[in-house]
């Protein structure tokens, strides 16, 4: 499929990429990283700390580091950004109360120094929800269209069902990609 016909333009080996997953608590990275994992997402604890995975997707292997959202562990996650790739940054689509923080995380982040340039995905998750807000009005909310430094893309997606995820990696790749050219 793809991945075979990826490899074959790469003609090299696969790739390491160095991705940080941040969001607030409760915003689904650990679901989504066990969903890009391929391993089951029905019992999922708040992470202490971090998490990281090593995922094959498009011929690449990306390295995931997934860092706790809790208000205490947020002031950690500079000391992680050194020689990332890529950010992945999750948002709680249903918890429109917490909107407002999450945008100032973002906003933090994306003027961490080490981050310049790096592309960013955002992920709207929990789209299953009835209450989740659509991925343009938190785009909108977050003010992404003044990003003028880096790519980013926001994408709509349920990391439980898996529903959008695997176009957010595509998009990925497709960072990628337009890097090599």
């Amino acid at each position: 499929g793809l991945l075979s016909v990826i490899q074959k333009l790469k003609g090299s080996p696969e790739q390491e990429l160095r991705i940080v997953l941040l969001g607030l608590d409760n915003a689904g990275k650990t679901t989504l990283l066990k969903r890009l994992a391929s391993e089951e997402v029905s019992t999922i604890t708040p992470t202490q700390g971090f998490n990281i995975k090593s995922v094959h997707s498009h011929g690449l292997k990306l390295n995931v580091w997934d860092i706790g959202g809790q208000r205490s562990i947020r002031p950690y996650w500079k000391k992680y950004l050194g020689s990332t790739d890529l950010l992945i940054y999750v948002i709680d689509s249903a918890d429109q109360k917490r909107f407002e923080e999450t945008g100032q995380e973002l906003a933090e982040l994306t003027e961490e120094e080490s981050l310049t340039g790096v592309p960013l995905l955002v992920f709207a998750n929990k789209q299953d929800l009835v209450t989740a807000a659509p991925a343009d009005e938190i785009a909108e909310g977050l003010n992404l269209h003044t990003y003028r430094d880096r790519e980013w893309q926001i994408q709509a997606c349920s990391a439980l069902s898996g529903e959008g995820v695997q176009d957010g990696m595509n998009w990925i790749s497709s960072q990628i990609m337009n890097r090599r050219k």
